[in-house]
């Protein structure tokens, strides 16, 4: 993770959010979030607990999000959980040279948002999730619901994926080819692999549904009072993080759960235990850390300085 910039990029490269899209493959970012995510457990990142700033008039809140891995940089994010008709995060990032501090992008981070929480998801999945798991649940169907559905899709051969959203599961199931189904019970039911990608600050997966050796992802509730996830999923879980200590600050359902979780960075590394047998729940819950979108935006720029 080691930063080697191109020297025939001269002054500051901008990135929009179409230029990204054409540079970042979700075959590579897999890859580059397993080694962001081993490095930030073996303690080679420096990274503090994200920013947070409310914007109570208007119902947002404003994040400041640095890390240094090797590549040097920050993202400022935006969340608005009800925006209607427009994304519910906004996000730049930028990229400075570790060895004199010189600015050398700013990029769109929408995208590489969306990109990396479904690749750090994938992450977990191939660690965690059955090797046979073939029924994936997505409850929600929004950006992170299609960043998943193509990542997952990636480390396991589903055969069968199920969506529930409360307004756009029929939508999303016609566009992907996929099955909706009439509530978010129906389909969690019998699936191997579940993932909860909804803006709802109270619990929509219940414990009762899972299946013995499920294993869920849960990437939404990114707030220490709001809930995605019921006490009984907690309590079945073996539970698995990003940072144990941007958890237990800033997740509601890993309070909640009121014990430490493991870092799934641990079991990139060989520190920590994965599934320990074929009916034990494993729960990832992503909050979302800097060291991802630092790791991917070096990423995007090194594809923009061989170009």
């Amino acid at each position: 993770m080691t930063a080697d910039y191109d020297a025939g990029i001269v002054g500051l490269l901008i990135l929009s959010e179409e230029a990204v899209r054409g540079l970042l493959r979700m075959e590579d970012l897999i890859p580059a979030m397993e080694g962001a995510l081993a490095a930030l457990s073996r303690g080679h990142v420096v990274q503090p607990v994200r920013v947070m700033l409310p914007v109570a008039e208007h119902g947002g809140f404003f994040g400041l999000m640095p890390a240094y891995a090797g590549a040097l940089g920050a993202k400022l994010v935006t969340l608005y959980p009800n925006n209607q008709g427009v994304p519910t995060h906004h996000a730049m990032i930028l990229l400075f040279k570790p060895e004199t501090g010189e600015p050398l992008v700013i990029m769109d981070g929408r995208l590489i948002t969306e990109m990396r929480t479904g690749a750090v998801s994938a992450v977990a999945t191939r660690l965690l999730a059955r090797p046979d798991a073939s029924v994936l649940a997505i409850l929600g169907a929004g950006v992170q619901a299609r960043s998943h559905l193509e990542a997952l899709r990636h480390v396991r051969p589903f055969r069968e994926v199920r969506v529930w959203s409360p307004r756009n599961a029929k939508t999303f199931a016609e566009r992907f080819g996929l099955t909706a189904a009439p509530s978010a019970e129906q389909a969690v039911r019998g699936a191997d692999v579940v993932v909860v990608a909804t803006t709802s600050e109270t619990p929509v997966l219940l414990g009762e549904w899972l299946e013995p050796g499920t294993h869920v992802n849960a990437v939404g509730a990114p707030r220490p009072t709001w809930r995605e996830l019921d006490d009984e999923t907690l309590r079945r879980a073996r539970i698995y993080v990003e940072s144990r200590e941007a958890a237990m600050r800033e997740s509601g359902d890993i309070i909640a759960a009121g014990r430490a979780p493991l870092e799934i960075g641990e079991v990139v590394a060989g520190t920590a235990p994965g599934r320990q047998s074929p009916d034990e729940v494993t729960l990832f819950k992503s909050v979302g850390v800097a060291v991802e979108d630092v790791v991917t935006a070096d990423l995007v720029y090194r594809k923009a300085a061989r170009r």
